[in-house]
C-alpha cells in the first residue's frame, strides 16, 4: 500500500450541482476543506434541472430509495416524485446545509490542467453572459484537489442521421429528447420518439396526447418492470433489496448468495423468471406482439426500465405506434413533407424526430493527454471503486458509479474522497489498483454485451458498490442493519451517521 501524504485542508473544486456535486460539497465542506462548485446550468439540479427536463419527467426510484441520507424526502411528495419535485429538493438541500454560497451557476468549467507542483488550474466561463448581452468573463483558479460530479447523463447522444440535411430543409426538427421542454413543440405534429429506455417511453406518452401521430423506432425492445407487481407488490421489494440484487450473479459470490447461485443459479434463475412470466402476462406483451428478445434476466443487463404509466396503454388503443427491431435509414422530404424511410421498408411522415439513444460520456475541459492516463484501449475510464483516476493525482470521479441507488452511491463516493484526502484509508499501489480495474471491466464489458457506459453503470449491482465502497475506508451500517436490507428496500437514511463518524476519526 503507498500512503497519500495530503494536508489535513484543501481547496477543492467540484464540477456539477446535481446530486454527486451537491453532496461531495456537504461532505467534503463538513471535513473542513474550501470548496466551490461550478455548474453551467442557471440553478442546481443535475439532470433534474429545469434546462433539461422534459414534460411527465418522474424518477424511476421510489421516494424513500431516492434521497440523500441526511434529508428524506419530503412527506407530501408522491411515491414517484418529479423532476421539478427532485429539482427543488436538492435546491433545498444546499440551502439547508449552506452550500448555496459556494455553487457558481451559469459558470461553465471550459478547461482544467494538472500543474506541475500538483493540484490543478481550472478555467471558468460565464455561461450567461450571452443573454445580458455580455462578453464571456473568463477566469482561471488554482485548487488542490478536483472532482469530477458532471455526471455521465450530461451529453445527449444524437444519432448523424443519412439525409439530415434535406430532411431540415424540408421544415423538419431533429432534438435530443431532454431538449422539449413544452409540449407546443409537438402539438399538431407527426413526431418520431428514437429508443425505448425509460425516458423514450415517458416522452412518448406525452407526445402522443397533442401529436399528430406518435410512432416509437426501437433498436431493440427492453424489458419492463411494473411499478406494482399484479397490480399489489411494489416494485421496490423486488429491485430495491440485497435479495433482490442477489439474484443476478455479482463476480463473486458470498453468505446468501452462494445459495442463490448453486447449482448453475437455479434458485435465482427461477424467482427472475417467476417475475418475467407474471410482466409479460400483467402487461400484455404477448398480445401487443411486444416481447423482448432473450430472457426476463436481460432487464438489468445495463439498466433497469419502469413502464412508462400509459405507454403500453397507448399502443392498445392505437394512439402509439412501436416498431420494433427497425432503424431509420435515412431522412428525406417528399411530396413536400419531411419523412423518415425506416429499416423495414416503410417510408413515414415525420416533423419531428426526438433522439432518446442514451449519452456521451465526454469531458471536455479536459486534455486528450490527460484522458489517456486514465482510459483503456477500449475507451472505458479507469478508475479505481469508481472513484480514482489511476495514473492521475488530486483528481476524482463522484457519481460515477450510476445505480438504483445514485443519490446514495454518489454520497459515499463524496465519503471515500474525504477519507482519502483525510488520511482515513491509503491506496493500493497503482499496479494494484490497474489490475483489479481492468478485471472488473472485462466482466462488465461481457455481462452487459459494452452497454456500460465506459465502465461507469454498475446497474444492478447498486449495494454491492456501496458496500465496497464503504468498507475500504472502515465504516459501513451495521450487519443488523445490512440482514434488514435484505428483505427492505434499502433506506439512505440509514447511511446519515457516516460523514460524522468520518470527521471524528480524521480529527482523532
Amino acid at each position: 500500500m503507498s500512503v497519500h501524504s495530503i494536508r489535513p485542508s484543501k481547496t477543492i473544486a467540484i464540477v456539477g450541482a446535481g446530486f454527486a456535486g451537491l453532496s461531495s460539497a456537504r461532505v467534503l465542506s463538513e471535513l473542513g476543506h474550501d470548496v466551490v462548485v461550478y455548474e453551467k446550468a442557471p440553478d442546481v439540479g443535475g439532470v433534474w434541472s429545469a434546462t433539461r427536463r422534459y414534460p411527465g419527467l418522474k424518477t424511476q426510484n421510489n421516494k424513500g430509495t431516492y434521497a440523500l441520507s441526511e434529508m428524506p424526502m419530503p412527506k407530501q411528495y408522491p411515491e414517484w416524485p418529479t423532476g421539478e419535485q427532485v429539482q427543488s429538493y436538492l435546491e433545498n438541500y444546499a440551502r439547508t446545509f449552506d452550500l448555496m454560497d459556494r455553487v457558481h451557476c451559469d459558470t461553465e468549467v471550459i478547461d482544467a490542467a494538472p500543474t506541475p507542483t500538483g493540484g490543478w488550474d481550472v478555467t471558468t466561463k460565464r455561461t450567461d453572459a450571452a443573454v445580458h448581452g455580455d462578453e464571456p468573463v473568463t477566469n482561471t483558479e488554482h485548487v488542490d484537489h478536483l472532482i469530477l460530479a458532471s455526471g455521465i447523463f450530461s451529453e445527449p447522444f444524437v444519432p448523424a442521421f443519412d439525409g439530415a440535411d434535406v430532411f431540415l430543409a424540408a421544415g423538419g426538427q431533429i432534438f435530443p429528447a431532454g431538449d422539449l421542454h413544452s409540449l407546443d413543440q409537438v402539438d399538431g405534429k407527426h413526431a418520431i420518439i428514437v429508443g425505448y429506455g425509460k425516458s423514450a417511453c415517458d416522452i412518448t406518452v406525452e407526445v402522443s396526447t397533442v401529436a399528430a401521430s406518435t410512432t416509437v423506432v426501437a433498436r431493440e425492445l427492453l424489458w419492463k418492470l411494473p411499478r406494482k407487481i399484479r397490480n399489489l407488490v411494489n416494485y421496490k421489494f423486488i429491485m430495491l433489496t440485497r435479495l433482490g440484487e442477489g439474484l443476478f450473479r455479482y463476480h463473486s459470490v458470498n453468505g446468501v448468495e452462494r445459495v442463490l447461485h448453486a447449482a448453475d443459479s437455479t434458485i435465482a434463475d427461477s424467482m427472475v423468471s417467476s417475475v418475467g412470466s407474471v410482466t409479460t402476462k400483467q402487461l400484455g406483451l404477448k398480445t401487443l406482439g411486444l416481447v423482448p428478445a432473450g430472457s426476463f434476466a436481460d432487464i438489468a443487463r445495463s439498466t433497469v426500465s419502469l413502464v412508462s404509466e400509459g405507454f403500453f396503454e397507448g399502443i392498445a388503443d392505437g394512439t402509439i405506434a412501436v416498431r420494433r427491431e427497425t432503424t431509420i435509414v435515412r431522412l428525406l422530404e417528399k411530396e413536400g413533407y419531411p419523412q423518415a424511410e425506416l429499416s423495414d421498408g416503410t417510408v413515414i411522415r415525420a416533423d419531428v424526430v426526438l433522439a432518446a439513444t442514451g449519452w456521451k460520456q465526454n469531458i471536455p475541459f479536459l486534455s486528450p493527454d490527460v484522458l489517456r492516463r486514465f482510459t483503456d484501449d477500449n475507451g472505458d475510464y479507469v478508475l479505481y471503486q469508481q472513484i480514482h483516476p489511476v495514473g492521475v493525482s488530486d483528481l476524482s470521479f463522484a457519481g460515477y458509479n450510476s445505480s438504483f441507488f445514485s443519490p446514495l452511491s454518489a454520497e459515499t463516493s463524496a465519503l471515500w474522497i474525504g477519507s482519502l484526502l483525510g488520511g482515513n484509508h491509503t491506496l493500493p499501489s497503482d499496479d494494484d489498483m490497474r489490475t483489479s480495474v481492468a478485471e472488473r471491466l472485462a466482466w462488465m464489458r461481457e455481462r452487459t454485451n459494452g452497454n456500460h457506459a465506459r465502465g461507469t453503470n454498475i446497474i444492478p449491482f447498486s449495494v454491492h458498490n456501496i458496500d465496497e465502497t464503504l468498507d475500504e475506508i472502515g465504516i459501513n451500517v451495521s450487519m443488523l442493519t445490512r440482514a434488514k436490507q435484505w428483505l427492505f428496500p434499502v433506506n439512505p437514511s440509514d447511511y446519515r451517521g457516516i460523514v460524522k463518524t468520518l470527521k471524528k476519526r480524521i480529527q482523532g
